[in-house]
């Protein structure tokens, strides 16, 4: 081990959307040390190292000296992991070099904004979140911890899409609408009125 080093990551979780992540970080300079998982993994496309779970103390030695990040899809497990190790260790962001994002925008710790996607200004993005391909956020918008926005979606300006809710590829969102917690926005839906929370709403307009 060795003195802490910004540019080399720890992943927690390695499928399909930490190698998004990992060659967010590697497409941006930085290099990966390892992955955490219950159990190595035979598909190793990075050729990572296996270092246990993130409660194994092992593990827990080598977060203590190298950023971490949560490469999970899933919101709820990737807010109750995040919660669990925010106190104790450093949570980097995953920020593709191809992103446009704008001046006076926010974005928290523990997010990824994925290649083509576009944040204008005045926006806030929370922890945890989830930026994905070619996504659009424009400006004012408000997108509160641990959401995730998928490919090809839009927000239009002065957007607030509260805690853990998830917005469908392709999902149009109107501006000045307020999408609530924990609400479901399917792919392709055109939404054109608020959204209250823990709701499920698809189609053009949506229901």
């Amino acid at each position: 081990m060795k003195n802490k080093d910004a540019n080399q990551i720890i992943l927690i979780g390695y499928a399909g959307h930490a190698y998004v992540v990992a060659d967010i970080f590697i497409q941006s300079g930085n290099s990966i040390l390892g992955y955490c998982e219950k159990e190595e993994k035979k598909m190793n496309p990075f050729h990572l190292k296996f270092l246990g779970l993130q409660t194994d103390s092992s593990a827990k030695k080598w977060m203590k000296l190298h950023s971490s990040f949560i490469a999970i899809g899933d919101n709820e497990i990737r807010k109750k992991i995040h919660l669990s190790i925010c106190n104790d260790f450093e949570i980097a962001q995953a920020l593709h070099p191809s992103a446009l994002i704008a001046t006076h925008v926010e974005i928290g710790n523990g997010t990824m904004v994925a290649a083509g996607s576009i944040i204008n200004s005045c926006t806030t993005i929370g922890n945890g979140v989830i930026i994905n391909t070619g996504s659009i956020i424009e400006h004012e918008c408000n997108i509160a911890d641990f959401v995730h926005v998928a490919p090809g979606a839009v927000l239009c300006g002065n957007v607030k899409v509260g805690g853990s809710s998830f917005i469908g590829a392709n999902a149009i969102i109107k501006q000045g609408i307020t999408i609530g917690k924990n609400c479901t926005i399917g792919a392709g839906a055109v939404v054109l009125k608020n959204v209250e929370d823990g709701k499920t709403i698809v189609g053009n307009p949506a229901r």
